[in-house]
């Protein structure tokens, strides 16, 4: 074990914050670190919050931080926040929104930008949940770009996934049809002092009688008004109500065999790109390019000589059953 693996391990906020920088740049070294800290991991309670913007996730996410430490429990939170297309940036403007319960020392909160990751995650968002698991944080609450509709990623990674909508916004009907809302565990008709909640609701809860068999765990729908800390211990509830649910039918285990697969599948796309970012300096790469823009070769069967090249993959075993050869 690598002296900052021991320092994650022991809880040392500074070891923390070192570590998920390592994780955040990729290659090799971080690498190496989750595969020190991975067997600590898979204790944390993990809760998706995802919904377009305006709904208020991010005072949401806070108010749930202080409800857990007002239990004494210990909380890290992960804030994806959208990059800018030039220079990769963000203004992880989630931070500024959740200074009541970072200023807590039994929280930890890490901004991360999505950096172009489509699905509402960032690529280091796995890493980033892993090193917080093995630091000991009981609960995690991972919070989405809120890009709207394509935002799924998180039900691989949560336990727990909150949709979370607000009435007045016109995305209540609209949600209705939106694929997002396919991944609930939990709705949270936030900012529910707000005219149309109640219409809100009950398009929710319409929603979900419209389906033709009851499942095993019925979405519940919780109101909320966050900036207040209203209703925030029910949410709470209901989220305890869900993974005793979990528990008992030995769903809790299919969620984690999930949870184990993405970080596999975000590991093996981390890896590819990194190669890819390696490779498009080189001579033959150019040479590739070239051949797509002359038309001699298609893009599709460059694709395959960069993953033979990446990791040796021999012709015709791309799951197609052709036989594909070199450009």
């Amino acid at each position: 074990m690598s002296p900052l693996g021991e320092g994650v391990l022991a809880g040392q906020r500074r070891a923390i914050a070192r570590a998920l920088t390592v994780v955040d740049r990729g290659g090799g070294a971080a690498a190496e670190l989750l595969r020190e800290l991975f067997p600590h991991a898979g204790r944390a309670r993990v809760v998706g919050v995802t919904g377009a913007p305006g709904v208020g996730k991010s005072t949401l996410v806070d108010a749930l931080a202080l409800a857990v430490r007002a239990r004494g429990e210990t909380v890290g939170i992960i804030a994806v926040d959208p990059s800018s297309p030039f220079s990769g940036g963000a203004i992880l403007g989630d931070r500024i929104r959740m200074q009541d319960a970072t200023m807590d020392a039994g929280v930890f909160m890490r901004s991360l930008a999505s950096r172009g990751q489509t699905g509402g995650l960032s690529r280091a968002t796995a890493g980033t949940l892993e090193v917080l698991d093995a630091a000991g944080f009981q609960w995690i609450f991972v919070e989405t770009v809120g890009a709207g509709q394509s935002e799924i990623e998180i039900m691989e990674l949560a336990q727990t996934v909150l949709v979370v909508l607000a009435p007045g916004l016109g995305d209540d009907i609209q949600a209705i049809k939106a694929g997002i809302l396919e991944i609930a565990d939990i709705f949270v008709v936030n900012k529910a002092d707000r005219e149309g909640a109640d219409r809100t609701v009950r398009e929710l809860e319409a929603m979900l009688n419209l389906v033709a068999e009851p499942p095993p765990w019925r979405p519940e729908v919780v109101r909320t008004v966050a900036q207040d800390r209203q209703g925030v211990d029910t949410l709470l509830a209901a989220i305890e109500r869900h993974h005793g649910f979990l528990t008992a039918s030995g769903r809790l285990g299919e969620r984690r065999r999930r949870q184990a697969e993405a970080l596999v599948r975000h590991a093996a796309l981390d890896a590819l790109d990194r190669y890819l970012r390696r490779m498009v300096a080189s001579p033959e790469w150019r040479a590739q390019i070239d051949a797509v823009i002359e038309g001699t070769e298609d893009a599709a069967t460059v694709a395959r000589w960069v993953l033979r090249r990446a990791g040796g993959i021999p012709a015709g075993q791309f799951g197609d059953g052709v036989q594909h050869p070199d450009p």
